[in-house]
């Protein structure tokens, strides 16, 4: 059985440190390498089906390959949820994009049901707190990465298809998250309940935030910078954790 990484204040800054860099590093890659939404969308899945093998294969759950397969999913949600949203019922079925958000956005909640339904079936007793074996890991696994593009679909449907726009839609799921961290600290309901909304939340948190550094109405750092400081901060949130980690064993 595999065990999840200490689910702590550092396990959620990292999952919205990558996050963001992966909605930032998915623009990159289909935009500013100019590789298309499809294309990219392919590469990265090849990148993340290895490391999702080898993390599958692994006998024990690696905090290096965990972080590796998380960053991967979502910057492959990133370009997955752009080529649904974007290329597919924009370009190839004609409508807008904001129908096309709108649209990638049911299907992806759709999916992440049918993913956890699957799960539940499969098993009721392999869950994040008991442990997790090779066929309830690969489920968890495709549950990150449909959360992952359900999130910046969401954001993006946020972003374009009301007023908040990339600023106001980031303050929004952030008070939805606080509602959600308040019921983990109040109330009795399934820790593993909670745990899905926090990641189904930091998901679209970090692509309305990777998209505010990069965008002209935010600070318009543009998709290489944006993601070359979000590597910084993510590297930063990993050492600052060690090193609080260190200092409670000695």
């Amino acid at each position: 059985m595999k065990h999840l990484p200490k689910i702590n204040l550092f396990y959620w800054a990292l999952i919205i440190s990558a996050n963001t860099m992966g909605e930032t590093a998915g623009d990159l890659i289909s935009q500013t390498f100019n590789l298309g939404y499809g294309g990219g969308t392919l590469a990265l899945l090849g990148l993340f089906l290895m490391a999702l093998i080898i993390s599958l294969y692994s006998k024990s759950q690696k905090p290096l390959l965990y972080w590796t397969v998380i960053t991967l999913a979502s910057t492959l949600g990133t370009t997955i949820s752009d080529f649904i949203s974007r290329s597919f019922f924009h370009l190839q079925l004609g409508f807008t994009e904001n129908q096309g958000y709108t649209f990638g956005t049911i299907i992806l909640i759709v999916a992440l049901i049918l993913t956890f339904s699957i799960w539940k079936y499969h098993s009721k007793t392999n869950t994040i707190a008991n442990g997790l074996n090779k066929g309830t890991e690969f489920l968890y696994w495709i549950a990150i990465l449909t959360s992952s593009t359900l999130g910046t679909a969401f954001g993006d449907l946020l972003a374009h298809n009301t007023p908040l726009g990339f600023d106001g839609g980031t303050l929004l799921l952030l008070g939805l998250l606080a509602v959600v961290v308040g019921l983990y600290f109040w109330t009795t309901i399934s820790r593993e309940i909670l745990y899905w909304c926090t990641i189904i939340l930091t998901h679209p948190i970090g692509a309305t935030m990777g998209d505010y550094m990069t965008k002209e109405e935010g600070f318009n750092l543009g998709n290489l910078k944006a993601s070359l400081v979000l590597v910084g901060v993510f590297i930063l949130v990993i050492v600052t954790g060690q090193l609080t980690k260190n200092r409670q064993m000695n």
